[in-house]
């Protein structure tokens, strides 16, 4: 899959264009607006905004948090090691300092990623300070000519280029949740 990008500033539009692509067999999982105004976003009820926890950069942030953290606990290990106190304080004391300080900087790189803008997002910055939406479509490749198709037919739409995608399985996932939710009484 491919995530692709496009900018506007007519939520209108917005709309009329996720209807089209849900009606061209692209699923509403598939499909966020990215915007600042979350209030004119919940007044049109078919368009998808993009989740503030998937706004802010957690995952990704808490990933690289634990790669640090890694990379910092096995410094304390080599230099305990390498400077022979081990030899007559133990290992013990060690260990328990290198899982605390990975877990410490992993925790961290979460709290960090919580005031950021998610690292895909940070393009649009501007964009969306000035007031236009941004439209994310994630597509598989015998989509993208129906993504196309959809896309020539609204002027108002500026490409801004793609991105990384969800897994598929996510997606899948959730295509499946909202017909679940959809068949509740």
């Amino acid at each position: 899959m491919v995530r692709v990008f496009y900018i506007s500033d007519d939520l209108d539009d917005l709309e009329l264009v996720e209807y089209e692509l849900e009606l061209s067999g692209i699923s509403a999982p598939q499909i966020h607006v990215l915007t600042d105004k979350d209030a004119e976003v919940a007044s049109h009820h078919h368009l998808h905004p993009v989740k503030s926890f998937m706004r802010n950069d957690v995952i990704h942030s808490t990933e690289i948090g634990a790669v640090i953290g890694i990379v910092v606990a096995a410094l304390v290990l080599f230099f305990a090691y390498a400077s022979g106190v081990t030899d007559t304080v133990g290992w013990l004391p060690f260990i328990m300092l290198a899982i605390i300080m990975m877990g410490f900087i992993t925790w961290e790189g979460g709290l960090f990623g919580f005031q950021e803008l998610h690292y895909q997002f940070r393009r649009f910055k501007q964009v969306l300070k000035s007031g236009r939406h941004v439209l994310m479509v994630d597509v598989e490749p015998e989509q993208e000519i129906t993504l196309a198709n959809v896309v020539l037919a609204h002027e108002k739409l500026k490409p801004a280029g793609t991105g990384k995608s969800p897994p598929r399985w996510l997606v899948a996932f959730q295509n499946r949740w909202e017909k679940a939710m959809h068949t509740l009484p």
